[in-house]
């Protein structure tokens, strides 16, 4: 484990300052653990009153009074379990002010800050899972007692924590309805930052596997820690499930030292077994609001110029993704691979295309078969099925996917690279000591080929091969099968590409 202070500095100096602020990181990214830490910390200080609140059962509870008594709960009995012998609020009273719930949490708050000298420090965990009127009750509480908190006594800071930032915990047009008479789209505009946890640097994740080699002797090649740090990007659940897999199930023998095709294999596994965290990534898949990003990301178009910046500060919040060197991109090569994975799944497993039929007898892939067989399935079921996915613009792009990684499974990978105004999708296919590059591209009418071929032989140069394939779907149907559907190799920019129609 890292120390936790390292990551939670500025939290800290917010907290000496007596400011409220947010918190927020993707799923299993360390944000409870971390609290949990803070607690413990602030209250040996003997300087502070704090005290974490986890309000998951509150969640998706709309009804205003239910959620509020749920919230009032939750804190009384982690004060009865972790800050026993302190004084806590009349039991008569607190019955008597949930009465009225619109004012209910702020004169609660206003006794539990009065009972102690020690200014009062609440970390709210899961607090972006309230909504509705009650989410809205729950903050203009919060906002109405740190306005007055100079003549009464409150909480002296509150951290908000979750996946998402105060702004995002309004996502419906009726919420933003009920909010419209505060003249902002969030009642908690008394926020001084939204601060995150961020990822580890590969410094860490090597001091992380350093500290599995002291404890047990056995040795991560610096190969294998610099793996798990690429597949994860710091993510600290990724780092550590990876970690976990190969030396607590795969490489059991501890005098084995850890290489990169352990963590390749780990990789794969945890994507294969849908772990909790993954469940989770796929769920947030079903989300408009997280389609409407992943979606033209995918085919490599464009954002629609209607589109609300919430919708991709929400993505980037929950990790999904991130901003490199001014691009948006998918946050790490794992999610890389569980996107597409996911939402083709069902296709997946519902081909017929085994993997030994495109196995050449020298034990290498038949990818001129493969192509075939992909114009066959194409022409006869894919196109109809790609029409059915809520990600319908990328729709081409999944179906391409599903076909390979139903082949490809069976002895290699396919690493995919895509971001948005590309205009393509980028696939490399590992197989044994082969590399094969695929760049997928929607036809159009304003594109010439010769501009597809001049971003294919770009991608070949960034590889260091020499020759690739150059997948292009013409969509239009006034066009016949004959007309769209060829395979024809050309010589471009020194290197030769073999274009497929569909």
């Amino acid at each position: 484990m890292l120390p936790p202070e390292r990551r939670l500095a500025r939290v800290q100096q917010l907290i000496e300052d007596r400011k409220y602020f947010t918190l927020h990181a993707g799923r299993q990214t360390g944000k409870t653990t971390s609290l949990r830490w803070l607690e413990r910390h602030l209250n040996a200080s003997g300087r502070w009153r704090a005290l974490w609140v986890d309000l998951e059962t509150a969640r998706e509870q709309p009804d205003q009074a239910l959620a509020l008594s749920i919230i009032v709960d939750v804190i009384e009995r982690a004060l009865s379990v972790r800050h026993a012998n302190l004084a806590r609020p009349d039991a008569q009273e607190i019955a008597a002010a949930l009465q009225t719930p619109a004012t209910a949490l702020v004169k609660y708050l206003s006794w539990l800050a009065s009972l102690d000298d020690r200014p009062l420090v609440l970390l709210l965990d899961e607090a972006d899972g309230l909504v509705g009127p009650a989410m809205v009750s729950f903050l203009t509480q919060l906002r109405a007692g740190y306005i007055e908190r100079d003549e009464a006594p409150f909480p002296s800071s509150v951290i908000l924590v979750g996946q998402r930032q105060v702004r995002d915990y309004v996502l419906s047009a009726e919420d933003r309805r009920t909010l419209s008479w505060l003249g902002t789209t969030s009642p908690f505009n008394i926020t001084a930052e939204a601060t995150t946890l961020g990822p580890f640097t590969e410094a860490e994740v090597a001091e992380l596997v350093g500290q599995h080699t002291v404890a047990a002797g056995q040795r991560f090649t610096p190969e294998a820690a610099r793996r798990i740090w690429e597949l994860g990007q710091g993510h600290p659940w990724l780092t550590c499930a990876l970690a976990d897999q190969i030396v607590d199930r795969d490489v059991t023998d501890r005098s084995v030292a850890i290489t990169a095709s352990h963590v390749e294999a780990a990789k794969e596994t945890i994507i294969l077994e849908r772990r909790s965290h993954i469940d989770s990534l796929v769920a947030r898949l079903r989300e408009p609001r997280v389609a409407r990003i992943l979606g033209p990301m995918l085919a490599g178009t464009g954002l629609q110029m209607d589109l609300l910046d919430d919708d991709l500060s929400y993505v980037l919040g929950l990790g999904l993704a991130r901003v490199e060197r001014g691009e948006i991109r998918i946050a790490n090569p794992i999610y890389r691979e569980v996107i597409p994975r996911a939402l083709t799944w069902v296709q997946q497993v519902s081909m017929h295309q085994p993997t030994e039929w495109y196995v050449r007898t020298d034990g290498s892939l038949d990818l001129p078969g493969i192509m075939t067989a992909w114009q066959a399935f194409w022409r006869k079921d894919g196109h109809l099925a790609a029409e059915g996915f809520g990600y319908r613009e990328a729709g081409p792009h999944l179906m391409l996917m599903a076909f390979l990684q139903r082949i490809v499974n069976g002895g290699g990978r396919v690493e995919r690279e895509y971001g948005l105004g590309r205009g393509a999708l980028d696939l490399m296919i590992f197989w044994k000591a082969e590399r094969h590059a695929i760049e997928v591209k929607i036809r159009r009418d304003t594109e010439t080929e010769a501009e597809a071929l001049d971003q294919m032989t770009r991608y070949l140069g960034h590889a260091g091969l020499g020759d690739g394939w150059l997948v292009m779907f013409d969509l239009r149907k006034e066009l016949a099968w004959a007309d769209k559907q060829f395979v024809r190799e050309v010589e471009h920019a020194r290197c030769k590409v073999r274009i497929v129609g569909c």
